[in-house]
């Protein structure tokens, strides 16, 4: 007995002594790092209003840039809230996978396209927070992909919320135009992001939020209407019909109604913050790494779409007859592939407007 006990003591020595010798292998896997940097040492153009320091240094190599996403600077919690957020996402689209047939059912398509656009929009955002610091080109061209993921997010929630959340009134009003503006919309966000992103130095920063937020409130507001619609109706349901007629209305009781309303309530909390630089700007210096609003602005963000993908499926489940009544078996075919065409188009104003800032950037190194 006591021999046995005397190998297991040295096998757990052993192991101990083995254990001790991970922190130098993972400083010869990843050798030191260049520290951040305060805003005054960085370009102007990467500088954050109120954040003073946690600026990563520009044109270094890939590899420090992707082992960034382990270093602490004023980026790192971007980049992980929605790293964790695609992660999430995942795993729902492999949960509803099981139930889900996203092959053979066209009705189905509907909600793989706002989890594919879900998926998208915040890796593309990932990237962009990780990437960006490279260079001053490289800041662009990555925040141009941002800008093409959230407009497929748009379109995704479109999608989804005229195919499954609309009602049968509010469908026979805008079913000629809906999904169509809904298109453009997506569209001239895109544009309206990438050209203000592009209009840096010219414009004031004022206008260019203007000329970022209108277009993609614009599209919010169209591409949620049948969920607003369908929210009023259940309120004035609950506050104007008697307790019998209440239930037999097919609002009150709805389990998706409840989602809906909190996608609607995260959404509106995380615009407050993306147009708001709050809290930093009431302490300015001390949110240089955690506690800025654009980091709020993610977390709402992904709480919003994690709800936005839940009262989605519980529509698809419950609300089958509807909307195989207003919407047939070839609707969902068409918005696939207007899906994908969107994508393009939007590829394409990130690419033409990327152009436009190589050029800008070749002329103003020229004139130096």
């Amino acid at each position: 007995m006591a021999t046995i006990v005397m190998e297991r003591i040295g096998r757990l020595f052993i192991n101990l002594q083995q254990v001790r010798t991970v922190p130098q292998m993972l400083t010869e896997a990843a050798p030191s790092m260049p520290g951040t940097l305060r805003d005054t040492e960085v370009p102007g153009f990467f500088r954050e209003r109120y954040i003073h320091a946690g600026y990563r240094p520009l044109h270094q190599g890939w590899r420090y840039y992707c082992l960034s996403l382990f270093q602490r600077h004023n980026e790192t919690i971007n980049v992980w809230t929605h790293l964790l957020g695609s992660f999430l996402v995942l795993v729902k689209f492999l949960q509803l996978a099981e139930t889900v047939d996203f092959i053979d059912d066209a009705h189905a398509w509907p909600l793989l396209i706002l989890l594919l656009s879900s998926l998208a929009y915040m890796a593309c955002s990932t990237v962009a927070h990780l990437l960006a610091a490279k260079s001053e080109f490289y800041h662009y061209c990555f925040f141009f992909l941002d800008y093409v993921g959230v407009a497929q997010y748009q379109y995704g929630s479109a999608v989804a919320h005229f195919y499954y959340a609309v009602e049968p009134n509010y469908h026979q009003w805008v079913s000629p135009v809906f999904m169509p503006t809904a298109t453009f919309l997506c569209c001239l966000s895109c544009l309206g992001c990438c050209y203000g992103k592009y209009r840096n130095y010219s414009l004031r920063v004022w206008v260019r939020k203007v000329g970022q937020v209108i277009p993609s409130a614009m599209a919010y507001a169209w591409d949620t209407s049948p969920v607003f619609h369908r929210l009023l109706r259940y309120l004035w349901t609950t506050s104007h019909s008697d307790d019998i007629a209440a239930p037999a209305s097919g609002i009150v009781g709805d389990p998706a109604i409840s989602f809906h309303g909190s996608q609607v309530a995260f959404f509106l909390s995380s615009a407050f913050f993306f147009t708001n630089p709050f809290p930093e700007r009431l302490f300015p210096g001390h949110c240089d790494f955690l506690g800025q609003g654009h980091q709020l602005f993610h977390v709402f963000l992904v709480i919003c779409t994690l709800c936005q993908i839940q009262a989605s499926h519980l529509d698809y489940l419950g609300r089958r007859p509807l909307y195989t009544q207003l919407h047939g078996e070839g609707a969902a075919t068409v918005y696939l592939v207007q899906y994908g065409a969107t994508l393009v188009a939007c590829v394409c104003i990130a690419v033409f407007i990327a152009r436009k800032v190589k050029r800008l950037l070749n002329c103003r190194d020229k004139s130096k």
